[in-house]
């Protein structure tokens, strides 16, 4: 199902481009920031304006000056593993820099025994200690992605025989977002979960359960129904630059 709402479209400023040129951002992630990362060189092959240092380390002390730094961290499907190594990155330097830094959960980390409460108090927790150790440190939060979803019928007979369903796995992801977007500011927010349930058209897709949209992946963004295309991963990275942008 998709709405009639729509959700303007915004290109990186000559200013946005101009203060991503001078920042230390260091993103953490696994296999849809891949996707990401590769839409943001799609970007730079396409924009003559945006030059940026782009290199995979997991040790940014090793790197001096302005740079987009992006690694893998921690294992999918133990969210507590990526907080644990997102917060060994940072106390590698990145703290005492007044770095801005970004760490993205991946779908797979939200399924059906996960409690986000849970989830999302420890993220909150770890949030809040890395900001009284590191006072200059700029934190970018990201909402966790989605993945498409089967048809209702084909749901409703997995449930009959006790099988998980994507619509679920996407309904829990939805509550941590909405968790996300309670508690910190809209500019640190990169809504991930927004942008890929925005249609090229501004509609959004989603599902209603309990008289509630729950917002799911676009098909047109995706060919396996979880990654991001070549399509998706370019407007995925447009948004994220915009919102590391943000003063």
């Amino acid at each position: 199902m998709s709405s009639t709402m729509t959700v303007a479209r915004v290109e990186l400023s000559d200013q946005q481009v101009s203060r991503l040129a001078t920042q230390t951002v260091f993103f953490g992630h696994q296999s849809v920031g891949d996707n990401i990362v590769q839409g943001i060189r799609d970007l730079m092959a396409e924009d003559p304006r945006l030059h940026l240092n782009l290199i995979n380390s997991a040790d940014p002390s090793e790197i001096a000056g302005p740079a987009f730094i992006e690694a893998h961290i921690g294992e999918n499907t133990r969210p507590d593993s990526k907080n644990d190594a997102f917060r060994a990155v940072v106390d590698k330097g990145l703290g005492a820099r007044d770095s801005i830094v970004t760490m993205k959960y991946c779908y797979v980390d939200i399924g059906p025994g996960t409690d986000v409460i849970r989830m999302f108090r420890e993220y909150s927790q770890l949030v809040s200690q890395l900001k009284a150790k590191y006072p200059g440190l700029k934190i970018v939060h990201v909402t966790v992605p989605l993945t498409t979803v089967e048809p209702a019928g084909k749901a409703w007979l997995k449930e009959l025989v006790g099988k998980s369903t994507a619509r679920a796995d996407n309904l829990k992801r939805n509550q941590f977002n909405r968790l996300l977007k309670e508690t910190y500011q809209s500019k640190d927010i990169f809504d991930l979960a927004q942008v890929e349930s925005t249609h090229t058209d501004g509609s959004r897709e989603y599902f209603v359960e309990n008289e509630e949209p729950i917002y799911t992946l676009a098909p047109e963004y995706t060919d396996d129904g979880g990654h991001l295309n070549a399509i998706g991963r370019q407007v995925a990275a447009k948004k994220m630059l915009i919102t590391l942008a943000n003063p």
